[in-house]
């Protein structure tokens, strides 16, 4: 039988603040160390990309999302060699706490960042994403979770 297609899914969380978006800076990783990124995870299984991005926002930044605060910004396809992924960016309306680094093993930085003043360090996908999400911002269609 022949082996099915799969693309590994991710959650993405576009946290906006006073026209700043709040970045993370990786540390230890293995993957773009020391470059900027969104909190962000992979779907645990038994889950929906919803439900894992308010679990690592909890996990990643110690803040509290409930689903009906929660929209779909933007959807991105991509291949990477020997995989391809699917990765929604959600966007919050409003959280609960104050964030901070709750995993200093894989995070050195939390900075809120102008959005047309993105540092340059940023993962090129997250900062592709970002820029589709603010130009589009006015004219996109919204799509709100309720669930």
């Amino acid at each position: 039988m022949k082996e099915r297609f799969k693309l590994i899914p991710t959650s993405h969380l576009i946290l906006i603040k006073d026209n700043k978006i709040l970045l993370l800076r990786r540390y230890n990783t293995g993957y773009e160390d020391g470059n900027y990124s969104v909190v962000a995870g992979h779907l645990d299984g038994d889950e929906t990309f919803i439900h894992a991005m308010i679990r690592e926002s909890k996990e990643e930044a110690g803040i509290i999302l409930k689903p009906h605060n929660l929209e779909i910004a933007h959807v991105m396809h991509r291949k990477v060699p020997g995989e391809e992924r699917i990765d929604f960016f959600i966007k919050a309306r409003d959280w609960e706490g104050e964030p901070r680094i709750l995993e200093p093993d894989k995070c050195d930085q939390l900075s809120w960042f102008e959005l047309d003043k993105l540092p340059e360090n940023v993962i090129p996908y997250v900062r592709q994403s970002i820029e589709n999400i603010n130009l589009y911002a006015s004219t996109s269609h919204r799509s709100p979770v309720h669930k």
